[in-house]
Formats: structure tokens, sequence, C-alpha cells
């Protein structure tokens, strides 16, 4: 259950310039916190509830990282120093590594990302986007910690290994150029409309020819059109959705596992588990007792 009117902040040191700072703020008032950060620093800022506010430039520069979003932020011109408003009920990680240490760990997959190459070494980076639930599990994880001081810093070090290797592992987006099908319009909005129509009959969804009647497109049109767009399947992204909604309700602490997996639509309670255990490698139970205070 949530402890009111407690916050936290840890900071811990993986290595020399790789730093992890951890922030829970589980009062009904806003919570600041400052932290120095060198103009040779990348951060990474993760919101997994809540709402933070940055504050950059003597207050005249300022940003909102939402709820499931993260930033990046890079400036080799000037140093930029963490000063965030925490909004109530609020949890946030943050990443703190040295542009060395960053390039090290990078060093022949450099082209991957676009700031690592030589030519944008020296310009200012910035990117705020929605993360993936996997992301979401990871940082639950750092949060909560749940493990023997004995391993404390081992564990956390391969958790945020393992952060960054998610948050960097990303599928590249379709360009229109290479594909034919997105220059239509009106088959993008079909394709988006059986998107809206699967998560909201997500317990009983319609079969692929179902869906393609009701959007009125053909099924090889569906299928490549949604592969196109989302990157997925059609089942296999309502299984993400599922999986997402999963790992929301038990971190709710309202539900037990059976009434989640009777929520998401599973006739048993073993076909959730697996299907829970296959996307995120552990157990609902595990995972709820993971996140119980």
């Amino acid at each position: 259950m949530k402890n009111n009117g407690i916050s936290s902040s840890y900071n811990t040191e993986i290595e020399s310039g790789f730093y992890v700072l951890r922030f829970k703020n589980d009062t009904e008032r806003i919570i600041r916190k400052k932290h120095p950060v060198n103009q040779d620093v990348i951060q990474f800022h993760f919101c997994l509830k809540g709402q933070t506010n940055f504050s950059f430039n003597n207050g005249n520069y300022s940003f909102q990282v939402r709820e499931e979003h993260s930033m990046l932020l890079y400036n080799p011109q000037k140093p930029l120093p963490i000063n965030v408003e925490l909004s109530p009920d609020t949890w946030m990680v943050s990443i703190l590594i040295s542009i060395s240490k960053f390039h090290s760990l990078f060093s022949s997959d450099a082209d991957h990302i676009s700031f690592l190459s030589f030519e944008n070494r020296t310009k200012k980076y910035y990117d705020n986007q929605l993360f993936t639930s996997s992301i979401a599990v990871v940082l639950s994880q750092i949060l909560q910690l749940k493990i023997h001081d004995s391993i404390r810093s081992l564990y956390i070090k391969g958790k945020v290994y393992e952060l960054l290797s998610l948050y960097f592992n990303k599928s590249e987006d379709p360009s229109t150029e290479k594909c034919p099908f997105l220059i239509d319009e009106e088959n993008v909005q079909k394709i988006r409309a059986a998107k809206d129509i699967i998560l909201k009959r997500m317990t009983d969804p319609p079969s692929l020819d179902e869906l393609a009647s009701e959007i009125g497109l053909s099924l090889k049109k569906l299928k490549d059109g949604f592969k196109q767009i989302y990157g997925d399947t059609v089942f296999a992204y309502l299984l993400d959705h599922k999986m997402d909604e999963a790992r929301k309700m038990l971190e709710s602490q309202k539900y037990n596992v059976n009434e989640v997996g009777l929520k998401l639509g599973y006739s048993t309670s073993s076909h959730f588990i697996n299907a829970f255990k296959k996307k995120y490698g552990t157990t609902p139970k595990k995972y709820l007792g993971s996140v119980s205070s």
C-alpha cells in the first residue's frame, strides 16, 4: 500500500562518472530535488508514475516529463544541473553518465544512435518519449529494490544496464517513401480504427476476418498495414497492451492475480500466468510481491 507522507531519494554510483538517482514522492505535496550535473554528462529521466517538472537556466526554461515518459538531455556547451519538482504520488529514476563512459558502452554501435556520431558530438540533444512496458517493469524493480543489502549495488548496476539496453532497442520506423501503403491516408485511418477496436474490446476481440470486414479493408491490407504502422501483428500488439494493463493493475494492489486475469478476458488463470511470464520473465504473483510494501 502507498505510504502517505513519505518521500525518499537515493544516489548510487554505478561506476566512476555513472550514477543512478531514485526519487519517490508518496506525499500529497510537491517535493523539490536538486543535483549537480557537469556539462559532459548525459541525463536520462524516467517518470514511472505522476509527473515531474524540470527547471533550467534559473527558471527561464522548463518542461514536464509525464507518467510513463522518458527524457534524454545532453548539452556539451553548458552544465544543466537537475532542479526538479515531483508532483504528489510521483516516482522517478534518473541516470547520469559521462559522455566518455557512454561512448564506451556503444563503441561498436554508434551508428545506431544519431547523437553519438562524430558530427553531432558537440551538439545539444533532447528526446522526450513514451517508454515501453518492459522499461516500466525494470524501473519498478529499481525503485522497489526487494533485495538483500549485500548485493544491492550489483543488482542496481545490472538493472541500469538493462534499462539502457531497452531504451535504445528501437526498431526503425517505417518510412512513407518506402511504404506505399502509408501514402493512402484513408487506409491509415482504417488501421487506426482497427487498433481502437481491439483495445476497446480486448476481453473479447473480433477475429482478423471480422476486424477486416468491420473497417472495410481486405485481410491482407489489414495485416500488412497494421504491421507497417504499429510494428507488430494485430494480436501481438493486443497482447502487449493486455500485459501492460495487467502490470498496472497489479501495481495498483487493488486486484489479485485471478481478478486481473478475468478482467483481461482470460478464461483460466493459467493462461494469464503463462502469458505474463512469457512477457516479463516472472509470474504475476511474484511481480505482485515485488511491488508490495
